[in-house]
């Protein structure tokens, strides 16, 4: 399974960003799906996560309230929607995904944000929060 993330880029304190995960010529409904971010000199970190289907969600005490995942099945494509954006959010931002036997059903989300968990990733998207 091939990932893309895209949209990321420079935005000011404040501002927000929806960044895109794709599966060029794959099909994600049966992939649970995670957002990762790592900063200079910082471990990566589980941001975000979603179920197959879109029924369950997970959120790092850091950006709860702020972000929001979302998926498109039909379009092969999750979203990260990024609000109210500080310095302290820039990051190359990734997605990763896993296989999950069950779909939604069987998503466990105090996992969803454990990176080896995921057996796919993408290549990252630079994010920069800056004035």
């Amino acid at each position: 399974l091939q990932l893309v993330e895209s949209g990321g880029g420079l935005v000011q304190p404040g501002g927000s960003l929806r960044l895109s995960c794709e599966a060029p010529g794959n099909s994600l409904d049966i992939y649970g799906i995670a957002w990762f971010r790592q900063a200079p000199g910082k471990e990566r970190e589980g941001v975000s996560c979603i179920s197959p289907g879109g029924a369950k969600t997970n959120y790092s005490d850091s950006v709860k309230g702020r972000f929001t995942v979302s998926r498109d099945n039909a379009k092969n494509t999750v979203y990260l929607q990024m609000n109210n954006l500080s310095p302290e959010d820039t990051a190359i931002y990734y997605c990763a995904g896993a296989p999950v036997p069950g779909g939604d059903l069987g998503y466990v989300t105090a996992f969803g944000l454990v990176e080896r968990e995921y057996d796919y990733w993408g290549q990252g998207t630079q994010v920069t929060v800056s004035s």
